[in-house]
């Protein structure tokens, strides 16, 4: 089994038409179908199902896709290693954000790395901590932010850089939009808006709500932060956001601090504990541990 017919076969499998990965991969039709061939006839087993000029993959050719482009993606993370080890600050560090994160002094710390180390390259991803967590495991992903942070998972290593507050964003007439601050069991009678169940800003809630002696009633539970925000200055409900989310509001929105119980959740970041970083991913890790280091010493 050669490099060159698993990705033939990674093409044709894309795109469904031996022709047209010919041209994509551009070499000869008969080259890509011969190489398919010798592949099928190694294997014993039939990949694709002909149907006219277009070609689909068959039960084991799907199963036999799965593994296949994992092991180029091993092989595309070994070679940027090696570069990475020729030149450290020469690489590419695949990072990744939780959905529901809103970091205002990321921007500024990997404006100032790309300023020391101008020729280091990044690939952003932005996903559930799921998500990250699967792709971390996977090679997908080198190092990734997230809130909170886990610090007891098998393959990932955890480490906090801060602890962020939940502040409760209302609407700008409701009865308490006057207050200080507001203690969570104040909005017992509210409806909340909020992340849907299974992501970590959900849990937060249910967990603080529980805390504070009631269950929240979620009238929309979504994914995106600017329609919780919409949907709270439409009368929807209430909220409890992450404080630097709560930093841009509308006019028609007000937030408070909860002054009991204190809510709170870890912010840091993740990486593979299974597998060690590449000089160019330890480089960025470092800046970011002294970075936060230093802003947690001064005061965020």
């Amino acid at each position: 089994m050669e490099l060159r017919q698993i990705l033939y076969f990674i093409e044709v499998a894309k795109r469904e038409h031996v022709t047209e990965a010919a041209q994509s991969l551009h070499v000869a039709q008969s080259a890509v179908s011969r190489q398919i061939s010798l592949l099928e006839a190694e294997l014993e087993v039939p990949l694709f199902n002909r149907e006219g000029r277009n070609v689909k993959l068959t039960q084991i050719g799907k199963v036999f896709l799965e593994h296949v482009e994992k092991a180029v993606a091993e092989l595309d993370i070994a070679k940027e290693k090696i570069e990475d080890y020729l030149n450290p600050e020469l690489g590419v560090v695949r990072l990744g954000f939780a959905t529901s994160l809103s970091i205002h002094t990321l921007p500024i710390v990997l404006s100032q790395f790309r300023s020391d180390y101008p020729d280091v390259a990044f690939q952003l991803h932005q996903g559930s901590t799921r998500y990250l967590i699967d792709s971390i495991e996977k090679g997908e992903l080198d190092i990734a932010f997230a809130a909170p942070v886990p610090l007891n998972h098998e393959s990932i290593e955890g480490t906090i850089f801060y602890m962020e507050k939940l502040w409760a964003i209302l609407p700008v007439h409701h009865p308490l939009a006057e207050s200080s601050s507001i203690r969570l069991s104040d909005l017992r009678r509210e409806a909340f808006v909020s992340f849907r169940p299974g992501l970590p800003l959900h849990e937060s809630v249910k967990e603080a709500c529980s805390a504070a002696g009631f269950q929240p009633k979620f009238t929309f539970e979504g994914e995106d932060m600017d329609t919780i925000k919409a949907l709270v200055a439409s009368g929807f409900g209430v909220a409890l956001i992450p404080e630097q989310s709560a930093l841009e509001l509308s006019h028609e929105l007000v937030r408070k601090p909860i002054s009991e119980p204190e809510v709170s959740r870890p912010v840091g970041i993740m990486v593979p504990r299974t597998r060690e970083l590449a000089p160019s991913e330890k480089l960025l890790y470092r800046y970011l541990r002294n970075f936060y280091n230093r802003l947690d010493r001064f005061g965020q």
